[in-house]
């Protein structure tokens, strides 16, 4: 049995504030959204495409004639507050019908497609709230993606005579959520699907969703410990610390962890993309800053890189690119192979010229971590590659290459970390208690109308929670094609880091003088009892796009 600490009994007591116009009573009101020129997303999905927007409002709606029969899944990676979804789904379909029900399926979607679960009733329940992790029933990555799936879970909801699904996810959740709700609708089966949008990468966003729950939780816990760090940089004063973050295709944590800590240099993926850096010049934007300010007596300093830089870099993205396709196309011939030094000179024989000579140009270990252990998607797993040792050893070479000049004449000693598995579990935040409530509640209400297709939207996030407003919008309307496997699919478009937004702008504006001097800001720990300015704030990113900072 896990041990209950004085903070985790503390926590248990905390009551999520929900919006003031969030209840079982709430009616919904429906706004038509601009007609989409989309075609194609339009025909994969006639039935749940052109369909309004939706919000709550105070009211008196009936109660429900009969009880809701819900299953949830948690899936992906962890991310703070997913229990708080549960709690506010449960709560809510309990108040829209005392014998409402909740089947929680078992790690993932595999729990739906095997038909294992467990009721999730108020005592089990209980000791989960306002806690981190997704223990409760587990996650997993299994995809509810091919026809074979969709038709298993809606054997598995029949079988336990489930009126609806809820989804907790990120974007290839989400839209795999979409798809099965458009293939239960046009095999006229009775199951309403709801989507939940959970990611701590913060790039399951737009107009209509503000932010992912578990973005605020985990930048504020990276947050803390990069403020530790420069804490001891400015004690130790000899230290260069590169730390890479999670957020494979989003900078969206480097950027708020650069907002909260005045760090000396971050990488935004999306800059590097725009401008078309070269690894030589983010290499050499490093070591002429290390340069500056070992000259002003500051041997120290820090390095924000999220972990998705490399593919953004244009000539490694064109490569990966590559390397994506070919394994696609050969892994059968690419699995028999024995040895690595095989593997890899099989893959560059496939490759183009110039994609050939950068692959071959790689360390061994960076070239092996590029062909090795894919992604459901076949794609690379970034967060695999050791960027941040990467970068310290190309730094290394550069200032080598300085001293000789006699342009650096310094010490340079390194040291790395990759912060993620840190933040994705956290006890959530009071943003994130609040938030993932609401989330879960709005799900209950959007069952409650029977609208399958939609995900949860919770808008006005930096105004007090009581003046959030809750609804959902299609989720097919988020669609882009992209390439998956080698063929092109319908999968919720990823929100990246505008350069024009501002945040980045915020960021912009300071970076230079961060590179040069020691403006340090040390965030602290994530605090849940005080004053709401301490406690209850949101995010700086969300400040500044609300214009609120």
């Amino acid at each position: 049995m896990i041990q209950q600490t004085a903070l985790a009994q503390a926590r248990s007591a905390y009551r999520p504030k929900l919006p003031a116009s969030l209840s079982a009573a709430s009616t919904a009101k429906q706004t038509p959204l601009p007609t989409s020129s989309d075609s194609e997303i339009r025909a994969l999905f006639p039935n749940t495409f052109d369909l309004p927007a939706v919000t709550f409002e105070k009211g008196s709606a009936p109660a429900a004639a009969s009880a809701i029969r819900v299953g949830v899944i948690l899936s992906g990676g962890p991310a703070p507050g997913g229990h708080n979804v549960i709690a506010g789904l449960f709560d809510a379909i309990k108040s829209i019908h005392p014998e409402s029900s909740l089947i929680g399926f078992l790690n993932g979607p595999d729990g739906l497609l095997t038909n294992k679960g467990i009721e999730i009733d108020a005592k089990l329940l209980e000791s989960y709230r306002n806690t981190g992790g997704f223990d409760i029933i587990g996650s997993g990555r299994t995809k509810l993606e091919s026809h074979e799936d969709f038709l298993k879970a809606l054997e598995t909801a029949k079988s336990r005579d489930l009126t609806s699904l809820v989804v907790i996810g990120g974007d290839d959740s989400n839209s795999n959520a979409s798809k099965l709700a458009e293939f239960a609708k046009a095999n006229n089966a009775p199951l309403c699907v709801v989507g939940v949008p959970k990611t701590i990468d913060g790039d399951l966003r737009g107009e209509h969703i503000e932010t992912s729950f578990g973005f605020d939780t985990a930048s504020k816990v990276y947050s803390d410990l990069i403020g530790n760090i420069q804490r001891d940089a400015i004690s130790a004063r000899k230290y260069w610390h590169f730390i890479k973050l999670m957020g494979r295709s989003a900078s969206h944590i480097a950027l708020e962890c650069a907002l909260q800590t005045h760090p000396n240099i971050t990488l935004i993926s999306e800059e590097v993309a725009e401008r078309g850096l070269t690894l030589k010049q983010i290499v050499d934007q490093i070591s002429d800053t290390v340069a500056h300010r070992a000259a002003n007596g500051e041997k120290f300093g820090t390095v924000l890189i999220p972990e998705g830089l490399i593919e953004f870099v244009p000539e490694m993205g064109a490569l990966i690119g590559e390397l994506n396709d070919t394994l696609a196309h050969h892994g059968d011939a690419f699995n028999v192979l024995e040895s690595l030094p095989l593997k890899r000179e099989f893959v560059a024989t496939k490759l183009t010229a110039a994609a050939a000579s950068l692959y071959r140009s790689l360390p061994d270990d960076i070239a092996n971590q590029l062909i090795l252990d894919r992604d459901p998607h076949g794609n690379v797993q970034v967060a695999r590659i050791d960027t941040q040792r990467l970068l310290i050893d190309l730094v290394e070479a550069r200032l080598k290459e300085m001293k000789a000049a006699g342009t650096y004449k310094a010490s340079f000693s390194p040291q790395p970390h990759y912060f993620g598995y840190e933040g994705r579990c956290a006890v959530p935040s009071n943003f994130d208690a609040d938030y993932t409530y609401t989330l879960g509640f709005t799900a209950a209400l959007l069952l409650r109308e029977g609208l399958t297709g939609y995900i949860c939207s919770v808008r006005g996030l930096t105004k007090p929670a009581a003046d959030w407003q809750a609804g959902g919008i299609p989720m097919a309307q988020m669609m882009n094609m992209e390439r998956r496997h080698g063929k092109m699919v319908p999968v919720i478009k990823k929100a990246l880091v505008e350069l024009n937004g501002p945040a980045f702008k915020e960021f912009e504006k300071h970076r230079a003088s961060w590179a040069r001097e020691t403006q340090y800001a040390f965030p602290g720990p994530i605090q849940y009892f005080g004053p709401a300015e301490v406690c209850d704030r949101p995010t700086i990113t969300l400040e500044l796009e609300s214009g609120k900072f």
